[in-house]
């Protein structure tokens, strides 16, 4: 998952309703793009027969293919499955396959993302991103001998696909002007030597790449991304959204609109006040243009651990993240 930069609240900021305030951390944008959002609409609920039981088997189901870290025999079975799933429900699927070396290797790794497009005709669009590989390492386990123990990351790394798994049953029923991607990062939990530890490895390899690519092709490609939103560690039980910091200094705008949307559905586990400053897969999207929020809860007692297992995650959590996606989607430009 993704890295803590910071906590600091500090001055007041009034215009985006929070009740506290936000002082990002980093460097600041050269200006915030607005996302596509139709500001005279109303935000509603849009109903959704999302069902909490499958969603819930669906992790279950991912966890049972044991650890996915990148370039292994396990991610290797999760894209088989996920790819097979997706086409089965009529979405079109493609792989953005290449290569890496993380420092601590001695040779590249191959990843792939994956991108999985409704309606991929329409060239205005939005995305629904999370990572989906699991880490190699349990670092956060108090006992050093534990770290290297298979572990399974249940709501990091694997609710936010099993989310998505639950969607594609929907999706061709949602209405909305826009195209609707769902982005799978590879490579963002890569890290065996963290720089706690003396190591110098990087995260966040396959929004790099995706930014990257999205980036370099900008005069040839036929869409353009208005907005994305980015789920981590939202589908436990007892989960509280606030407004990651970097989200809201780099798409203050979209910030604003999803969490109205969400007071909008009665998506009571989110909250319109200041959470932590993250580092995460959204930052790579809004260096490139496309304004991207991140829904995540980093009070998550479980992260990193090897109690991240299927038991903690909430199918009613997933169907209300589910519910707010797909409202917000439907009043996006």
């Amino acid at each position: 998952m993704c890295r803590p930069t910071g906590s600091v609240l500090a001055a007041v900021v009034a215009a985006a309703g929070l009740a506290g305030g936000c002082s990002p951390g980093g460097a600041q944008p050269p200006a915030t793009k607005k996302s596509g959002f139709a500001e005279d609409a109303v935000p509603k609920a849009v109903e959704l027969p999302f069902d909490q039981a499958r969603a819930v088997g669906y992790v279950k189901q991912l966890c049972d293919l044991g650890p996915r870290v990148s370039g292994t025999d396990g991610m290797a079975k999760q894209i088989e499955l996920v790819e097979k799933h997706f086409k089965a429900h009529g979405a079109a699927v493609t792989r953005q396959e290449f290569k890496a070396r993380q420092a601590s290797r001695r040779e590249p790794t191959p990843f792939t993302n994956l991108i999985v497009s409704w309606h991929p005709e329409k060239a205005k669009r939005v995305l629904f991103c999370a990572h989906y590989d699991t880490r190699p390492i349990a670092d956060q386990e108090p006992d050093r001998s534990s770290w290297t123990r298979p572990f399974l990351s249940a709501n990091d790394g694997t609710g936010g696909l099993a989310l998505f798994m639950e969607l594609a049953h929907h999706m061709k029923g949602v209405r909305s002007e826009v195209g609707i991607d769902f982005v799978l990062f590879d490579g963002e939990e890569y890290v065996f030597e963290t720089r706690q530890f003396g190591g110098g490895d990087r995260y966040f390899i396959g929004s790099d790449h995706f930014a990257d690519e999205y980036q370099r092709t900008r005069d040839t490609r036929k869409h353009t991304y208005s907005g994305g939103v980015l789920l981590d560690l939202c589908t436990a039980k007892g989960a509280t959204l606030k407004v990651e910091l970097n989200s809201f200094t780099l798409a203050p705008d979209l910030v604003k609109q999803v969490w109205a949307v969400a007071g909008a559905t009665g998506a009571k586990s989110f909250k319109m006040e200041p959470g932590h400053e993250v580092q995460d897969d959204h930052l790579a999207l809004n260096r490139v243009g496309i304004p991207c929020v991140d829904i995540i809860d980093f009070d998550y007692p479980h992260w990193h651990k090897l109690s991240d297992t299927p038991d903690k995650i909430s199918g009613e959590q997933m169907a209300e993240v589910a519910r707010v996606l797909i409202s917000w989607a439907g009043v996006a430009r």
